[in-house]
């Protein structure tokens, strides 16, 4: 058994080896259940990591021209993408 303390924030860091052994990973999803005097936590979904060449060709711009990176704004494509 291993002992953490809680923050200011409620705020734990789960120990690296519960992480791994696990699969908790960023972006994972868990559950807090009381029982009795307990606290149990459940692992609910494990995300996958990807990688930034995974989400190639997932926005498009059928606009002629030259674009650069630097002109796209991410908030405005996927507001016209609706």
């Amino acid at each position: 058994m291993q002992t953490v303390t809680v923050s200011e924030q409620g705020q734990v860091i789960i120990p690296l080896d519960i992480r791994k052994q696990l699969g908790i990973t960023p972006g994972c999803q868990l559950s807090f259940i009381i029982e009795g005097p307990n606290l149990r936590v459940e692992v609910n979904q494990r995300i996958q990591p990807t990688k930034p060449e995974e989400g190639y060709g997932l926005l498009v711009c059928k606009l002629p021209g030259e674009r650069n990176l630097a002109d796209f704004d991410v908030a405005h494509a996927m507001r016209d993408a609706k």
